[in-house]
């Protein structure tokens, strides 16, 4: 019997039970340095699920702390939303990578990485009770829809099993666009949609 197996027949009154369970979960991939929990308050209105930990969340073991991070606080800022109100967490919770020199270069997960950690995503967002998860990215759509979305076709509300829910970019990919032009309207439609979700919120 596998540790996650374990864990199912398991049941955790609250957050802090369930992220100290995770916190022995061994990674699935070697490496990584520790799970990544969520951070963010019960009840947050709105809770924010990426893909996986980066190489500073790794090594912080805080979620959306790297580049990706810190652009996702300037939108979130810009759209209204305070982050300390706000669930953020990822689907995978431990940090895949391939070793490249001194560097750890993020790799992405598989669809069944994701299917392992999925229990764990229920159970965390079941703990908060948000009224809206936004999904950002297609593997956090994945996670939470249980089949492959696509993100510029189903971009805005959608239902997420019995959740409210939103599907937009990560903000990882915001920092890939070449084009500075394209790159700033990229930006503009990612605060938008911030923008939808804390109006959907309430």
């Amino acid at each position: 019997m596998t540790t996650l197996d374990a864990s199912q027949e398991r049941t955790f009154p609250t957050l802090e039970a369930l992220n100290a369970a995770l916190a022995a979960e061994p990674p699935l991939v070697p490496g990584a340095t520790r799970a990544v929990p969520g951070e963010g308050p019960v009840g947050a209105p709105i809770a924010f699920v990426g893909e996986q930990p980066g190489d500073e969340e790794d090594q912080l073991g805080r979620p959306f702390v790297g580049p990706a991070g810190r652009l996702f606080d300037r939108a979130l800022a810009e759209a209204g939303i305070a982050r300390e109100r706000s669930y953020v967490t990822n689907a995978v919770k431990h940090f895949k990578f391939v070793q490249r020199g001194k560097r750890r270069i993020h790799e992405k997960p598989t669809a069944g990485e994701v299917a392992h950690y999925r229990w764990w995503l229920g159970r965390e967002l079941g703990l908060v009770h948000p009224r809206v998860v936004v999904a950002l990215g297609a593997t956090a759509g994945l996670a939470l829809a249980g089949r492959k979305v696509a993100v510029i076709r189903e971009r805005g509300p959608i239902r997420f099993g019995n959740r409210q829910g939103y599907l937009t970019v990560h903000p990882s990919y915001l920092l890939r666009v070449p084009d500075e032009a394209a790159k700033r309207a990229a930006y503009e439609a990612f605060v938008a949609d911030l923008d939808a979700i804390r109006r959907l919120a309430g």
